[in-house]
């Protein structure tokens, strides 16, 4: 019998134990550069003391042992997502105050709006700013804390963030000038919710597989939690102890909420030390490059209600400020059902895409109807839908990018690109609105035609994501 056929009549594992037995060898001469010299001066050397200090070491090659070995465990697979239980359940449950936290005061503006405009006596443009600018940042923040957060460092993200929105909500109970809210509201609370929202989104992804959008939706619906427990707040505190207790108190509110979420939210997936803030090559995925559009584009107008339905009301319905709270607390109440179905239907049967289609085109169909709304009537049906609507674009929104992404180790980064490119939008388009009105003479009718045409034109957009992701048959996505 030839020598190949007795090769290839051993079985598999008789090769590869042979294979890394001769791997084995060669890696000790490897490991050791004075082998080969050993064996052959062998005799030469009888008698001979070495000079230890020219000793040939192991450093180098135990370095890169050790090395690999971090690589390995680092990239160590899990396995599938728990996708339920008590740890799973109980991540959703905390995120939920996060978003409660950032999202619910955000979704709270429109009483600042109202309070702002008639105390400083600004006009609502300027205003608009100082939310703007909150919105910008925990979009923008978003590129670095979720990179952050791939690298291993969830809890020191998320406690900075926490300590820096309290300390910023303490700050602005002490403000007496549009400086110094644009500051302390604007600026420090921004910062402080983007470096909890992308981590606790990205986060909260990695828990669930199936059930990934309900899960998301459940998060999602602290903003509507938050935006009915904060105005409630201001408006029953406001006439009674007046602003900077009032504040005070939200602040207190937020302390209580925060601090366990700091405790207990854990960081399910290893650490990826390596890779870039941006992941450029994300933007060469035609879905993901027509996805980033159509946010931006659902984000430039999606504010404009939210911030003015109040000084709306006030001014050209000519409804009172408690009122016109109450309306702001019905369109964020109608959220909690306009974030949870959306996704139980998504994660049941469409996926979060072919859903978020629909919900841009209806939010664009009853921002147009604004137009006409001349009464109280009109108010609440205005409010309900468009609450309802617009909450489904908030809470699709993460579900789907988290479809878009293959590699969640990768969910944090690819997800705060998408963020960087809404808080352009965000931040721009409220304040737009805003100069549209005293374009308009102080109507609305101008910033009502540039919210639902931005709109619009994001669901246009979000179809060709759709179509060069699945085509245009039937498919789940």
């Amino acid at each position: 019998m030839s020598t190949s056929n007795m090769v290839s009549d051993l079985p598999p594992s008789s090769m590869t134990e042979e294979h890394e037995h001769g791997q084995e060898q060669a890696n000790e001469k490897s490991i050791d550069p004075s082998h080969a010299r050993h064996s052959s001066d062998e005799e030469s050397t009888i008698g001979y003391e070495p000079n230890l200090s020219h000793v040939p070491t192991n450093t180098s090659a135990l370095t890169r042992t050790l090395s690999a070995v971090r690589t390995r465990e680092s990239g160590k697979d899990l396995g599938p997502p728990p996708d339920g239980g008590f740890q799973a359940w109980s991540q959703v449950a905390l995120a939920h105050f996060v978003i409660f936290n950032t999202w619910g005061y955000i979704n709270s503006f429109g009483v600042f709006q109202t309070y702002y405009s008639q105390t400083l006596g600004h006009p609502p443009s300027d205003i608009s700013w100082v939310g703007s600018i909150q919105i910008f940042l925990l979009f923008f923040i978003g590129t670095f804390s979720g990179r952050a957060t791939d690298a291993g460092y969830f809890t020191f993200t998320l406690a900075c963030g926490a300590i820096l929105e309290c300390f910023s909500i303490f700050m602005t109970s002490l403000c007496t000038k549009y400086w110094q809210l644009f500051l302390a509201q604007g600026v420090g609370q921004g910062i402080g919710c983007g470096l909890m929202f992308c981590p606790t989104l990205a986060l909260v992804s990695t828990y669930f597989a199936k059930n990934r959008g309900i899960a998301i939706g459940i998060v999602a619906s602290g903003s509507a939690t938050g935006g009915l427990v904060f105005p409630a707040v201001i408006m029953k505190m406001l006439p009674q102890v007046g602003y900077g207790w009032t504040i005070r108190t939200l602040g207190f509110i937020s302390v209580a909420t925060l601090t366990p979420c700091v405790l207990f939210l854990k960081q399910r997936l290893p650490p990826r030390k390596s890779g870039p803030i941006v992941e450029w090559a994300a933007f060469t995925e035609l879905p993901y490059l027509l996805f980033a559009i159509g946010m931006f584009m659902n984000f430039w107008g999606l504010y404009v209600g939210f911030f003015y339905i109040g000084s709306f009301s006030r001014n050209i319905i000519g409804v009172s400020s408690d009122r016109s709270i109450d309306l702001l607390l019905v369109m964020n109440g109608v959220g909690l059902v306009g974030r949870l179905v959306p996704n139980l239907l998504a994660d049941r049967y469409t996926g979060p895409l072919n859903l978020l289609i629909p919900f841009s085109f209806a939010t664009a169909l009853v921002g147009y109807c604004w137009a006409a709304v001349n009464g109280m009537s009109g108010l609440w049906t205005f409010a309900t839908f468009y609450g309802l609507f617009a909450a489904g674009i908030q809470s699709l929104f993460p579900a789907t990018l988290s479809t878009l992404t293959t590699d969640m180790k990768k969910i944090g980064v690819r997800m705060g690109m998408v963020l960087s490119v809404v808080a352009v939008a965000a931040l721009i388009g409220s304040p737009i609105a805003g100069e549209l009105v005293i374009r308009d003479d102080g109507e609305y009718l101008y910033a009502q035609m540039f919210m639902g045409s931005a709109i619009l034109l994001g669901g246009l957009t979000l179809i060709g994501a759709r179509v060069t992701k699945v085509g245009t048959g039937l498919a789940r996505v």
